[in-house]
C-alpha cells in the first residue's frame, strides 16, 4: 500500500471456497491489507441480501418508534449497558458523539457482584427488546448467528495466513463469543461544518464488520496522517481489525484510528456496526509470528487519548463501557469509579 490510497481494498471471502489457490490468495491478502492499512470491504461473505434488507427496514422502524417507546429501554436501566442511547448521551474522546442508538449484545442472565467476581462479569446479561416492535429480536437474533459465523471465518484465514493453525483462536471464540452489536442512527447535524457522529478512535476489542445503509458515507479511515472516506459499498461489509488482535501480533496488524462525521442537516444515515470479541474472561491468544512476519512487526500503537490495552477482554470492555456512558456507570457502577 502506498500513500496514495483513496478507497478501501476490496477482499472477496468467497475464495476461500474457491480452492486451494484461491483460498491461499485470499489468506495473503487479508494478512497484506490489515498489516498496511487495517480496513477493507468484504463481498462473498454469504450473509443473504434478503438478511440485509431485513435487519436495515427494522432498524429504521426502531428509530421510528415514539420517543417514550424508545426511552422504555433506556441503557441506563441496564447494569450491562444494553439498550437505547439517545442522542448526545455517549462520549468518544471525551466529546459528544450525535447519534442514537441501541445496544444488543449475548442474552445471558446477570452475574452477581461479589468479592471473588471479576468486576467485568457485570457486563455479562440481559438485552432490553421494545415492546412495539417484537421483530427486531428475532431479526437480530439470526444477524448475530450470521455474523458470528462470518468473523470466526475470517479470524480462522488470519491464523493460517500468520503461520499458526487454523483452529489458533477457536478456543477463544468458537464456543461463547461476546459479540456486540449497535444499530445507530446519525441524524444531520453537519452544515458548512461537519460535526461529530463518533470521534476518532481504535476499537479496543477483536474484529469489527459494519454495515452501512445504501448511498450513505460518513465513515473516515486514517492512512498516513490522511482521512480517507469509506462509504457504503453495495452489498459488503467494511471489516476492521482492533487493539486486541494488534497486540495478538505485536503489531504486525494494524489497528487503524477512524472516525464518523455526521450526515449534513436534513439527511440521517443507518448504520450496524457488530463487534466480535471472546468472552469477557478470555485473554487473546497471542501468536508466534514466523521470523519474516515478526521482522516486520510494529509494536503495539500508542493513541494518546487512550489507556494502554488490557490482555482479559472484559477489562477493556469494561473500562470502555464506563468512559463512554458516565450516566450508566453513575447510576450502577459508582463503586468503581472512585477506585
Amino acid at each position: 500500500m502506498t500513500t496514495s490510497l483513496r478507497s478501501l481494498p476490496i477482499l472477496d471471502m468467497s475464495r476461500l471456497d474457491a480452492g486451494p489457490d484461491d483460498a491461499a490468495a485470499f489468506r495473503a491478502e487479508l494478512r497484506q491489507v490489515t498489516h498496511d492499512v487495517g480496513f477493507f470491504y468484504l463481498v462473498g461473505h454469504g450473509v443473504p441480501q434478503e438478511l440485509i434488507d431485513e435487519v436495515l427496514d427494522v432498524s429504521r422502524r426502531f428509530f421510528d418508534l415514539p420517543e417514550e417507546q424508545k426511552l422504555a429501554i433506556e441503557n441506563v436501566r441496564s447494569p450491562q449497558f444494553r439498550g437505547y442511547t439517545r442522542h448526545g448521551a455517549e462520549l468518544t474522546a471525551g466529546q459528544v458523539d450525535w447519534r442514537e442508538q441501541i445496544d444488543i449484545g449475548p442474552e445471558k442472565d446477570a452475574v452477581e457482584p461479589g468479592p471473588d467476581v471479576a468486576d467485568y462479569w457485570r457486563l455479562e446479561g440481559p438485552n432490553q427488546w421494545p415492546d412495539a416492535l417484537p421483530e427486531l429480536r428475532e431479526t437480530v437474533t439470526e444477524w448475530l448467528a450470521r455474523l458470528n459465523a462470518v468473523a470466526l471465518k475470517l479470524l480462522r484465514a488470519w491464523a493460517v495466513a500468520l503461520g499458526a493453525s487454523e483452529d489458533a483462536f477457536d478456543e477463544a471464540f468458537a464456543a461463547d463469543p461476546f459479540s456486540i452489536l449497535k444499530i445507530v442512527r446519525y441524524p444531520g447535524e453537519s452544515d458548512l461544518e461537519p460535526k461529530q457522529g463518533v470521534g476518532h478512535h481504535r476499537d479496543g476489542g477483536v474484529l469489527t464488520l459494519l454495515l452501512v445503509e445504501p448511498g450513505k458515507d460518513g465513515l473516515q479511515v486514517e492512512h498516513d496522517g490522511e482521512w480517507i472516506d469509506a462509504p457504503s459499498v453495495p452489498g459488503a461489509f467494511v471489516v476492521n481489525i482492533g487493539e486486541m488482535f494488534e497486540l495478538a501480533t505485536e503489531g504486525y496488524l494494524k489497528a487503524t484510528l477512524h472516525r464518523v462525521i455526521s450526515p449534513r442537516k436534513g439527511t440521517d444515515r443507518i448504520s450496524l456496526p457488530f463487534f466480535f470479541n471472546p468472552h469477557l474472561d478470555t485473554r487473546m491468544p497471542k501468536l508466534d509470528l514466523p521470523p519474516e512476519l515478526s521482522a516486520a512487526a510494529r509494536g503495539v500503537s500508542v493513541d494518546p487519548t487512550n489507556s494502554p490495552i488490557l490482555e482479559t477482554y472484559g477489562d477493556n470492555a469494561l473500562r470502555y463501557r464506563l468512559r463512554a456512558h458516565p450516566n450508566v456507570a453513575e447510576r450502577h457502577h459508582a463503586d468503581l469509579l472512585v477506585r
